[in-house]
């Protein structure tokens, strides 16, 4: 196994199975302080940078959170619009991160380019962790999703994945990477337009994923333990930033959601939904009390997973 000291987190499709597994270690081990409500000096004197050129709630808000659960600092921009980045100038990602690696210890970047991430890696002597970057990955995002896995149903060798949305999106492409390391079986819907492009499938058929595509929601959900939701109606992730604008709620086909009377009929009894969020309606609020709903839950396992992922690339843990 590789060593996480130094090193960049940009994909999750050269990650080894002792990899993911070394992480969940050191997440459960650090956990505790993100329980407990408290704040450690594991990593003090040590500085998050966030680069955020697109909107972030969750992903962003969780790397600072676990960096200060750690007893390190943040520092950063959560809009490029308001930096001299994104203005006027359009400073390029080298020089960017030339620049930033000398106020923090590691950077965690978002972007509305696909591969802008790893081009900063490369003008970069700090780690970078991709936190998004177009339509390509979102590593940090399935690190949490399988470290809630790991948690709350104690395995994911032998799962049956029902992954729902928009098989274009980063979230998906990186939740098959992550896939080919473990005993799982992943139902892949989605929209005819938002289907997996035949290079992305021959890709997968290279890394052994074990996949099917499937029609709907409704005709694979009682053979799958997990439900992994994301929108069929998305933002275009190429730019900075897209206002809702006319968007109503209301406009997910039947195919693509799940429903409270789905959920109770004809998923398994000990079925967990899992969902990124933000939402649109494919998820209804009358499921969010459901025993099955994990979404909640991610909120804190990332955090955790976060925590674990700084104290193994800082060198506060081996």
């Amino acid at each position: 196994m590789r060593s996480f000291l130094g090193r960049d987190v940009l994909s999750l499709k050269d990650w080894e199975r002792a990899e993911f597994y070394r992480l969940f270690e050191v997440a459960q081990e650090l956990e505790p302080i993100a329980r407990k409500r408290r704040n450690s000096d594991l990593l003090a004197g040590k500085t998050l940078v966030t680069a955020f050129y697109q909107p972030s709630t969750r992903t962003r808000l969780s790397h600072e959170a676990a960096m200060l659960r750690l007893g390190g600092s943040v520092c950063g921009f959560a809009d490029a619009k308001m930096t001299r980045a994104g203005d006027f100038y359009q400073e390029s990602i080298k020089d960017t991160v030339h620049m930033l690696e000398y106020y923090g210890d590691v950077i965690a970047m978002r972007h509305f380019q696909q591969g802008a991430p790893a081009e900063a890696a490369k003008h970069c002597s700090v780690p970078v962790i991709n936190c998004g970057d177009g339509w390509g990955e979102h590593p940090t995002q399935i690190l949490t999703d399988f470290y809630t896995l790991h948690r709350t149903v104690g395995r994911i060798d032998g799962l049956t994945i029902l992954a729902v949305g928009d098989h274009r999106m980063r979230t998906m492409h990186t939740l098959c990477y992550a896939a080919s390391q473990f005993d799982l079986k992943l139902y892949l819907v989605a929209p005819p337009e938002m289907a997996p492009k035949k290079e992305f499938l021959a890709e997968l058929d290279e890394l052994n994923v074990q996949y099917k595509l499937a029609e709907s929601t409704e005709s694979v959900i009682h053979d799958c333990d997990v439900i992994y939701m994301e929108p069929v109606v998305q933002a275009d992730y190429t730019k900075s930033r897209v206002e809702a604008g006319d968007v109503q709620k209301g406009i997910t086909p039947p195919q693509y959601k799940i429903t409270r009377e789905m959920m109770l009929k004809k998923a398994k009894k000990d079925a967990i939904i899992l969902h990124s969020l933000p939402r649109m309606d494919e998820l209804p609020m009358d499921c969010d009390h459901l025993r099955h709903a994990r979404y909640w839950e991610e909120a804190f396992y990332g955090v955790a997973m976060k925590m674990g992922m700084f104290a193994l690339i800082l060198g506060a843990a081996e």
